[in-house]
């Protein structure tokens, strides 16, 4: 006996014409019996079938087609958020370039931007570079010729000597104050150069930036990290403000620390053991020398203090305890074969700087240097018995280096 037909079956009946006549067959739903029915076409079997069963109650019915509802209602969820993400992401684009295009500013708010600009030009700041505090114009006043140094020079050096205005930041705020300084004393360096070449004929007339010292420190092999200095200072010598020969040394400092120089400071290996070795041999010409009276009126006895302390050219920082080696302790000329550096100091008050004959002051003390100059400078270029000697030299065959 044929099963009876299924929901999915259909009736084809062919007519006398050979047409085909479909209809669809009376169903007889038994109560209890179930037949898997094809999802993908109807009155079609297969192994993937889903697991929808016909002969339910209608409450059944329902069910099942709230489930394929709910299936079908997470497809549209889901295309609609797809959707939805990229109308989203069109939006995001649309915002950013809203946000990315220029807004325009108040004239108000372009006349400060530009007057802002016009004073960072002004300063000499680099972009992001701002100012904090109140920039200090150059006075106006107390004004001095050119061969003369003024107390606004001095009242700005006084400035730098305190700890909390010797920073970049203060420096800059009172970068036009400096700048006048320094002009003053490029213009009395080049004043002095023009007295000195005459005291000394064998240092050159060179331009003050040849001769002068900067004013910042070298802090690169130092505890003391201040990045300035306290005064000006200039150097003289055959070879400018460099260069191993013996020369001048001039510095302004407030407090009555202002100096003049001369002599050679710590001189090179070479240079020092040819000093040595020409002491060796004769010492009579730089004992004279410093023995002068009016080279001891200006710098003291020609001889060690009794504390250590400078006098002469004895007492250096850098002085040897004991005798160089291969020199004996008991050396006629030790107290000259210890000193590594062989210099004077001459120092002036604050009220002899600020006055109108400083330079003329300057060159007195040259005057009475000057020949222990060019003996030093003869004692480091020339050899044996090229330099003066006297009969007693002795242990002219010793080499003289540094102590053991």
């Amino acid at each position: 006996m044929p099963a009876p037909p299924t929901r999915a079956s259909t009736a084809m009946k062919r007519g006398a014409d050979g047409t085909v006549d479909t209809k669809q067959a009376p169903l007889d739903r038994p109560k209890r019996r179930a037949v898997p029915v094809s999802s993908k076409g109807e009155g079609a079997e297969s192994d993937d079938q889903d697991d929808v069963f016909e002969g339910v109650s209608d409450d059944d019915d329902d069910d099942t087609a709230s489930l394929h509802s709910d299936a079908l209602d997470e497809d549209e969820n889901f295309v609609s958020e797809g959707k939805a993400k990229r109308s989203q992401k069109r939006k995001r684009t649309s915002l950013s370039k809203a946000r990315t295009s220029p807004k325009k500013s108040s004239p108000r708010k372009k006349r400060k931007k530009t007057a802002e600009s016009d004073e960072d030009d002004t300063l000499g700041l680099e972009e992001g570079q701002e100012v904090v505090g109140t920039v200090v114009r150059a006075p106006k006043t107390g004004r001095v010729p050119p061969g003369q140094i003024s107390q606004n020079t001095f009242d700005f050096l006084s400035e730098l000597k305190k700890p909390e205005c010797n920073d970049r930041e203060w420096f800059k705020l009172h970068e036009a104050v400096y700048r006048l300084a320094e002009k003053e004393w490029k213009d009395f360096v080049e004043e002095f150069t023009s007295l000195l070449t005459e005291a000394d004929p064998q240092i050159p007339h060179l331009p003050p930036k040849d001769v002068v010292h900067r004013i910042y420190r070298d802090m690169r092999f130092s505890n003391d990290k201040t990045p300035y200095k306290t005064g000006f200072s200039a150097s003289f010598s055959r070879s400018g403000r460099k260069g191993i020969f013996a020369g001048y040394h001039v510095a302004i400092r407030p407090g009555s620390e202002s100096l003049i120089a001369a002599g050679t400071w710590c001189p090179g290996k070479n240079e020092l053991a040819t000093i040595r070795n020409n002491l060796l041999r004769s010492s009579a010409r730089l004992r004279k020398l410093i023995s002068a009276p009016k080279f001891v009126e200006y710098f003291g006895k020609a001889e060690p203090h009794p504390k250590g302390s400078r006098q002469n050219i004895f007492g250096m920082e850098d002085e040897l305890k004991v005798a160089p080696k291969g020199v004996s302790k008991t050396h006629k000329d030790i107290d000259l074969l210890k000193c590594r550096s062989f210099a004077v100091v001459y120092k002036f008050s604050d009220k002899e700087v600020l006055a109108k004959d400083f330079k003329e002051k300057l060159c007195k003390v040259v005057h009475v240097v000057t020949p222990f100059v060019h003996c030093l400078n003869d004692l480091m270029t020339l050899q044996g018995g090229d330099s003066d000697s006297d009969d007693d030299g002795g242990d002219s065959d010793v080499s003289a280096g540094d102590e053991e």
